[in-house]
């Protein structure tokens, strides 16, 4: 049987690893979030809710940055259903999964979870049924000091100080058919670039990430990232990528091999955001977020008719 080995050498560095590339995803599918991390009455849960064996294990895994609360789900999702007290707080049918959305658990919710994990919070905003206002109202509840209606409401609500979330991602997977909201990418590109502008206008430090394709093998891969980043590129500072790879009819070998088709993916969407940049003569660069990423192994289930049982 062919043997390797590796080497080592820890005197050639290229670089330091950053922070956030130990990212996680929490979305309002499945058990992610009830009974997942959120889960009052069990024996693990403290008194908030929050299960202490799962809050262990997060710290455990390392996560840095946890994206929330979609997904799909953010596509039909309005954030004000989950603030304010929970018994007021709506229970909506949630598109996306096909399920009743309690909302008992929401942003003040998850920003306190992410402080008792140690990672940072990656805010998506609705643009699938929503737009602009929406997503500058979000930023303005959450990040304004106060002395506005939101602003002050949030302090109501229990936060007296801002959550100061940085890093916001401008919708999920709009150029797929599945998606609530479906965009084409002119239709998107215009509505990132405006969103971008509304939500800086309210905090102007904040870090946007553009809606990339939902995978390599999209039918506008190339084109997506093209037409999005051209009318899009001033106002923002990544674009996405997600990709998914599972065992086929027992493949280990090209399982294995999925590595090589993440490194075309990555050069492919880097390509496609240098030509954008040097058609347009931008200065600064937009790099990638890789914000959706998962190996999947599973046996004698059809998981397109069964989606919670597709874990993230």
């Amino acid at each position: 049987m062919p043997t390797a080995s590796i080497t080592i050498a820890r005197d050639f560095t290229i670089g330091d690893v950053p922070r956030r590339l130990f990212g996680s995803f929490v979305e309002h599918m499945g058990r992610c979030v009830y009974s997942g991390i959120f889960e009052p009455g069990h024996p693990e849960a403290d008194e908030n809710g929050f299960r202490r064996d799962v809050l262990a294990l997060t710290k455990e895994l390392g996560a840095t940055v946890i994206r929330y609360p979609g997904g799909n789900f953010v596509s039909g999702y309005n954030w004000e259903d989950g603030v304010g007290p929970v018994e007021d707080r709506p229970r909506r049918l949630d598109g996306a999964w096909h399920t009743v959305e309690t909302n008992a658990f929401g942003l003040h919710e998850f920003v306190a979870w992410s402080k008792l994990a140690g990672t940072e919070v990656m805010e998506a905003v609705n643009l699938g049924t929503r737009g602009v206002e929406a997503a500058r109202e979000l930023v303005e509840y959450a990040n304004h000091p106060g002395g506005s209606y939101l602003s002050d409401l949030r302090k109501k609500n229990g936060s007296a100080e801002p959550f100061d979330i940085k890093l916001w991602c401008l919708g999920n997977e709009l150029d797929g058919p599945w998606q609530i909201g479906h965009k084409t990418a002119e239709e998107y590109g215009r509505l990132a670039q405006e969103a971008a502008k509304a939500m800086r206008f309210v905090d102007p430090d904040i870090e946007l990430v553009a809606v990339g394709s939902s995978g390599s093998g999209m039918p506008t891969f190339g084109d997506w990232e093209h037409t999005v980043l051209k009318h899009a590129y001033a106002e923002v500072d990544y674009v996405s990528m997600h990709a998914y790879y599972q065992e086929h009819e027992g493949d280990a070998m090209s399982f294995l091999a999925t590595a090589v088709d993440m490194d075309h993916f990555i050069d492919d969407v880097v390509s496609t955001v240098d030509a954008v940049r040097a058609a347009g003569k931008h200065k600064k660069y937009v790099n990638l977020s890789f914000d959706e990423w998962n190996v999947w192994y599973q046996t004698g289930v059809d998981t397109d008719d069964q989606p919670h049982n597709v874990g993230k």
